[in-house]
């Protein structure tokens, strides 16, 4: 009689720490399920907003110079091409890391109704043992060899319901040890895969910017501001960054050039008074014939 009621007591422990692990793989993967799927949530809101970036960039270099214009369309296009790795990012994460979390909401389920069968049959054989117990002090008969009887069974399936529960509880604990391995791994790698990859897009994206030649579109630029018609800023420095030199030479020409035009015109001078005395003696010579 002792005997079976420290096996009851000893079930009844055992009973209770099986319900504790349950509940308490229950609360935790109901935690990390809620927060992974919110990440996973955050993950696909950064790839919307990023597709939206990609957009207005692309509509922005359309109004740029040239250079600036290929470079941002460059830059856009890299974004553009992280945006479809974090897309699979977020499927992988789903499949992988969420669902597996889910599917132990109803593994707990299940795991509580073995709970409840090893609770009904340790029920059963306590219920046993008190009428038993009764019996006894109330009719010291034979009738006490049947509820003993009756006990024994009760005792009998209540074992074996707990040997059964401790072997499905083996085996949960043992799955869930390999599927918390499995998740966080599959996590890891999947996370390791998408920032490998960025690493490498955002590294071409770096050099698409930084290729672009500002001083090429600043001249697009500044020719844009000054049509042909008109003299550009870089003809008006060139003609007002003569060197001394150049200066003072055409300084010098010009005394040359004012002296030649003066020995030419005293020249003239000088032919057309020649002219005139000859055309005085020839009059005279007139005269003195007559």
């Amino acid at each position: 009689m002792l005997m079976l009621g420290r096996g009851v007591d000893a079930r009844d422990n055992q009973t209770r720490q099986i319900r504790d692990a349950v509940s308490n793989v229950e609360k935790h993967f109901g935690d990390l399920c809620q927060i992974f799927a919110a990440y996973v949530r955050k993950t696909a809101r950064l790839r919307d907003k990023a597709d939206l970036l990609v957009n207005e960039i692309h509509a922005y270099a359309a109004t740029e110079t040239p250079n600036l214009k290929l470079g941002l369309k460059n830059f856009a296009s890299e974004f553009s091409k992280l945006q479809d790795y974090r897309q699979a990012e977020v499927e992988r994460l789903e499949a992988k890391v969420v669902e597996p979390l889910k599917c132990y909401g109803t593994i707990v389920k299940l795991k509580r109704e073995d709970l409840k069968a090893a609770l009904t049959a340790k029920n059963r054989e306590a219920k046993q043992l008190s009428q038993l117990e009764r019996t006894r002090q109330r009719n010291p008969s034979d009738r006490h060899i049947i509820a003993e009887s009756e006990l024994q069974r009760a005792s009998l399936d209540a074992t074996r319901t707990s040997r059964l529960l401790e072997e499905t509880i083996d085996n949960f604990e043992k799955q869930k040890i390999k599927d918390i391995k499995n998740i966080f791994s599959e996590f890891i790698a999947i996370e390791m895969l998408f920032h490998g990859k960025a690493l490498e897009i955002y590294t071409a994206a770096f050099h698409a910017i930084q290729n672009i030649d500002e001083n090429e579109d600043l001249e697009v630029f500044r020719s844009s501001l000054y049509p042909p018609e008109h003299q550009s800023r870089l003809d008006i420095v060139r003609a007002n960054s003569k060197s001394p030199l150049q200066r003072t030479g055409s300084s010098k020409s010009c005394p040359g050039i004012v002296q030649q035009i003066s020995r030419n015109q005293l020249k003239k001078e000088e032919e057309e008074d020649e002219e005139e005395e000859d055309d005085e003696e020839e009059s005279e010579t007139t005269r003195d014939e007559r």
